[in-house]
């Protein structure tokens, strides 16, 4: 694929439109890095950019973005927090919490492009962003136009996303052209609503807190291993033995199934699915054999993830599921077969670190059938 005429023809197209001033949502992943380099190249210093605290971001998050960035692109950090948590804390639904987020994050944005005078908005949708959206399976909170959404009417500003019809590996190529920082261009994606969606069920500040915890000790573990995308989700530890999945284990060890009272996203066919989550306990025959539960559990039962228990307590309110996969475009993705060993560090090293943690476990649940995230 040729970068450079890419670029060129998206720096030419963008010089094109009647601009007065962009105002750019910085997340300080590499689409959204991109999109705005890309622009800043086309317009200059009519691009100002911004970066949100939601309050979901991971700990020193906003100040480490603006560290890495402060080279190739200047921006601003606009605290909203308290915005974001007095109208957030207390949702329990996965697509609620979506589509809240949605509309707090642009209509933020439009009251600040107001202020700055700004009549476009640049972000950094991709390809796999409004194709979920479009199919049901998740509410992406950067897809707008795609369902229908007008943003002069609603926003009061236009939208240029010029990476929409491309995807993470093209985004990642066209970065490096750029000259955009290595380690913005292989930081791992990290969703628009944040923690508020690893913090599975209701959103409260103990589970937020317990998560970005957590996050901040599998991030920095298993950093190292070549991943595509790694990070923790939490929830309540409640959970009742399933006794036909059980059953159907019996094979395979001495193992035995849970049901957790939350439920997560998954992908059945094109469409989103939202299901049972289960945790498998118990001895393999074999370690290899955790990498091959989900096969047998979602094919059969009304389950999007299956979680295999890596280490337990008797005490604690919440349970910590570990997630990680390779893919190459997000659009699939799969589970690296890590050793027991190095789960068993992480798990430990969570539990010794949070005495409200009850229990750690490792997601061995590819997509499809699951999502990577959990809502």
């Amino acid at each position: 694929m040729d970068y450079t005429s890419i670029i060129n023809k998206l720096i030419d197209y963008t010089r094109s439109l009647p601009i007065n001033c962009a105002l750019a949502a910085i997340s300080g992943g590499v689409d959204s890095t991109t999109s705005a380099v890309l622009v800043r190249r086309a317009i200059g210093d009519r691009l100002r950019a911004m970066f949100i605290d939601t309050g979901f971001m991971r700990s020193n998050e906003p100040n480490q973005v603006k560290s890495l960035l402060s080279g190739v692109l200047p921006i601003n950090i606009v605290d909203l927090h308290d915005y974001f948590y007095r109208e957030m804390l207390g949702i329990g639904d996965a697509e609620e919490k979506r589509v809240k987020f949605r509309e707090l994050f642009y209509t933020a944005l439009s009251r600040i492009a107001n202020e700055l005078g700004c009549d476009w908005l640049v972000q950094g949708t991709i390809a796999p962003d409004w194709i979920e959206t479009k199919g049901g399976i998740k509410t992406q909170h950067n897809v707008l136009e795609q369902v229908g959404i007008d943003t002069v009417s609603r926003y009061r500003f236009k939208l240029l996303e010029p990476l929409r019809e491309l995807y993470k590996d093209q985004v990642r190529e066209i970065a490096r052209y750029l000259s955009v920082p290595g380690e913005i261009i292989n930081r791992q994606p990290f969703p628009g609503p944040g923690l508020s969606i690893r913090a599975v069920g209701t959103l409260t500040m103990e589970k937020l807190d317990v998560v970005r915890k957590a996050t901040e000790i599998v991030e920095k573990r298993l950093g190292e291993l070549g991943l595509s995308q790694w990070f923790a989700a939490a929830w309540e530890f409640k959970v009742s033995h399933n006794d036909e999945i059980t059953k159907s284990l019996g094979q395979l060890g001495r193992l035995s199934a849970e049901l957790f009272s939350i439920r997560a996203t998954g992908v059945k066919g094109d469409a989103r699915s939202y299901g049972h989550v289960a945790l498998i306990r118990g001895e393999p025959t074999r370690w290899d054999i955790v990498y091959e539960l989900y096969d047998l559990v979602t094919s059969r039962y009304d389950v999007t993830h299956v979680i295999y228990e890596l280490a337990e307590r008797g005490r604690g309110k919440y349970f910590v599921s570990i997630r990680a996969v390779v893919t190459d475009d997000f659009m699939t993705a799969d589970v690296p077969r890590l050793s027991r060993d190095k789960l068993l560090e992480v798990a430990k090293e969570v539990l010794d670190n949070d005495d409200r943690v009850a229990g750690v476990g490792y997601d061995v649940t590819p997509k499809p059938p699951a999502t990577i995230e959990y809502e």
